[in-house]
């Protein structure tokens, strides 16, 4: 948050600077994949670069992108329409979201 008419803002997590969108802009927002930090930018925009560990995040508009429980942490997991299975970025648990439902969820040894 920060008050109305500032021009720049200063994350209080990172440090990082960053410019204040014009008035009347749409945002949206999205959880970084690498350190779990919410992020705010843009509406429209493909992706996102965290300031804290300047991982890319792809932005996808809400009708692009569906919830699932990983089925070894239960952490809410967030993925494209049409994948077959979504991976956990706290766990590494495969979770199966797509096609067959007896496909085995698998562990990977990472």
């Amino acid at each position: 948050m920060y008050p109305v008419g500032a021009t720049s803002v200063c994350c209080a997590v990172c440090n990082a600077v960053t410019a204040v969108p014009p008035p009347g802009t749409e945002m949206a927002q999205l959880v970084c994949g690498g350190c779990h930090t919410l992020l705010m930018y843009i509406r429209g925009a493909t992706s996102v670069q965290c300031s804290c560990c300047h991982t890319v995040n792809l932005a996808l508009e809400a009708n692009q992108v569906a919830h699932v429980n990983c089925g070894s942490c239960k952490m809410l997991l967030m993925y494209q329409y049409g994948a077959r299975s979504v991976k956990c970025a706290v766990c590494t648990f495969i979770t199966s979201v797509g096609g067959s439902t007896s496909t085995t969820d698998q562990k990977l040894n990472n």
